[in-house]
């Protein structure tokens, strides 16, 4: 029927998908950022952690690569968890839902 209007030189009326303005709250736009940056953090930390484990158990790494390596992931966890903190984030936040793929963490 769409095609038939059209041809007759009738195009009908198209609802827009999206608002012409939308409302943004500059806060929910900066935490929003926030957790998605945190989120790509997160997931960078255990991916590190994984590979960190992994060369620890073939034993690749060094006594004071270990000692540095738990340092720093520690420090990486105390940072994220006032980044959270800030930003009024939980854990759970920080996991997106990737639909018929499950969870990403």
């Amino acid at each position: 029927m769409t095609h038939v209007l059209a041809s007759q030189g009738e195009v009908p009326a198209v609802t827009p998908a999206l608002p012409r303005r939308l409302s943004v709250d500059g806060e929910t736009v900066e935490r929003g950022l926030a957790q998605l940056v945190l989120t790509l953090v997160e997931l960078l930390r255990q991916l590190m952690e994984r590979q960190a484990l992994h060369r620890m158990d073939a034993g690749t790494l060094t006594d004071e690569e270990i000692d540095r390596l738990g340092e720093t992931f520690m420090k990486l966890a105390d940072r994220m968890d006032e980044l959270k903190r800030h930003f009024d984030l939980q854990d759970e936040d920080l996991n997106l839902d990737l639909g018929p793929l499950g969870t990403l963490l």
